[in-house]
Parts: C-alpha cells; structure tokens; sequence
C-alpha cells in the first residue's frame, strides 16, 4: 500500500462500496441496540474512535506505511476532524432518535447540500436540473417525515429526529468538500489516521461524566459497533482507490435495503408507506443529480 492512486478495477471498487453500505447499515443497528441497552451517545462515540484509531495504527504498523502520514496540513486536518466529530454526534443521534430506515433514507440527502453548498460557498453555477432535483429530493423527506400530518398511511416521525437528520446530512455534505480537498494532496490513508488521532482525544473528554458499566452483551455490542466502523471506514477508504466516487456512490443507496430489514427483524418495526413513497423520491432526485454532473463534467472535459 502507497499514497499512489491504484490501478482502476471498477467491479472490485462496486464490490467494496456494497460492502461498505452493508457494514455501515449494520453498525447503526448496533448503534440504536446500543442507545436502547442504555449506552450514552458521547460514549459510543468514544469507542468509535478509538477502536478505529487502534486498528488504523495496527494496519500501517503492519504494512510499514505509518511514514505514509506525514503531512504538512495539520490545520486542514484540524478542521476536518471538528467537522468530523460534530457530524458523528448528529449521524449516531439521528440513528438513535428515528428508526433506522427514515434515519437512513434522510441521510441521502447530503448530495442535495452539496449542490447548495457549491453554489453558496464556490459560486458554482446550478442549473434548473440540479435546483429540480434538490426541490425533488426534499419534498421526499416531507412526504418520510410527514410533519404533522400522517399522510399516505403513516405516522409523522420525530420532528427532533428528522432535524438531527438533516443536519447529519448537511455537515456529511460539508466534510466531503474538505475531504476532497485534502485528497489533493494527502493519502486517503493519511486523511483517516489524522482524523481519528484528533478526534479520540476529544471524544474521551466527556468519558468521565457519561462512562456507566455494562452487562458483557451490552460490551459485545459496543465493540461490535466499533469494529464495524472501523472496518466501514478501511472498505471505504478501499472503494475509492480503485474507483470513481461518483459511480461507486450511488452504491450507498442499498444502505436502506439493510436499515430496512434490520428495523423488521431487530427492532420488530415494519417500514410504513410514507417510507416507499418518499425514499424513492429522495434517491431518484440523488441520482438526477449525479447523472447531470457527470454530463457536466464531460461536456467541459470536451470543451
């Protein structure tokens, strides 16, 4: 393993990214188990981190590669990593305050900030598809949410929930951005041992006031849940040194086939209507978005 860009092999990339939205379906179920067991949200953020650092650092050890992240960025790498963790905070809530299914399909709404983003902070030009496509996406969490009115055989969800959602889904938009931007010059590698060698500190400040013993099950949950974020976030690392980001992503979209199946048979909550009928249109309007960007892109690599 090196800095380098790896030689493209789309269908290993494709493979790795399913594998990544199973993996990362699979720890937000343990996210929620973990929240009904009594586990405090500060705390499973703390084991997040710190698993994942222990076996970033394990996996460079081994490989010899912990040269690898010498940087000369330190502050971007600070900002990511203060996004980074105020993010998780609003990820890990959204998942423990709504059922994983509408936590799951809200959080696609991140390429609909990413538009918004663009044209307010990089004044990027944004044409009637792509505004469409953001005004598509969000009636369709009006129509998941259904605040206050229990349309189309549902009920309305937690509207603090839903909020917490979209936040989660905003600061995911955001951090992408400077992801992106320390891709041009770090190794994607080197962007997570930053992130997490920042954020486990943090993240361990509150562990004094929040930290209760557990049952061994609630033990094993918890490690299971750090294990699978760690595990997510080498897959995902992986995806993208052997793909395009822009096809692999709409990969993450079978994340809700999981969320769903995990809500029925951990959590015995059938998915209501509201559901079939707004995450289509939120993951149609994600991918109208991504398919006139790819048009975009080619059109002024033509040009």
């Amino acid at each position: 393993m090196d800095g380098s860009i790896a030689q493209p092999r789309p269908l290993l990339a494709l493979g790795l990214r399913l594998a990544t939205a199973a993996v990362l379906a699979t720890m937000s179920m343990l996210v929620k188990l973990a929240g009904e067991r009594g586990v405090s949200l500060p705390e499973l953020v703390f084991w997040r981190q710190a698993v994942t650092l222990v076996c970033v650092v394990a996996l460079l050890a081994a490989w010899g590669q912990l040269s690898s992240v010498r940087t000369t960025r330190l502050p971007a790498h600070g900002r990511r990593a203060a996004y980074g963790l105020t993010g998780m905070f609003f990820v890990y809530g959204a998942v423990m305050l709504l059922p994983l299914a509408e936590a799951t399909a809200i959080s696609f709404t991140a390429p609909f900030f990413a538009v918004v983003l663009s044209f307010l902070l990089f004044k990027e030009k944004v044409g009637a598809y792509r505004w469409g496509a953001v005004a598509f996406g969000f009636a369709g969490v009006l129509v998941l949410t259904q605040p206050g009115f229990g349309l189309a055989g549902g009920t309305s969800i937690d509207p603090i929930g839903a909020v917490v959602g979209l936040v989660a889904a905003f600061l995911v938009a955001l951090i992408s951005f400077q992801v992106q931007d320390l891709n041009t010059t770090e190794a994607p590698w080197s962007i997570v041992f930053w992130f997490v060698l920042f954020t486990t500190p943090v993240a361990a400040l509150p562990m004094p006031f929040v930290y209760e013993p557990h049952e061994p099950e609630v033990w094993g949950i918890i490690l299971a849940m750090a294990l699978c974020g760690a595990l997510a976030q080498i897959l995902l690392t992986s995806s993208l040194r052997f793909g395009s980001a822009g096809v692999i992503l709409l990969m993450d979209y079978t994340a809700l086939l999981w969320a769903t199946w995990y809500g029925f048979t951990v959590f015995d909550r059938a998915p209501p209507a509201s559901l079939w009928i707004g995450a289509p249109l939120i993951i149609g309007a994600g991918v109208l978005i991504f398919v006139r960007e790819r048009a975009l892109k080619r059109r002024s690599a033509q040009g």
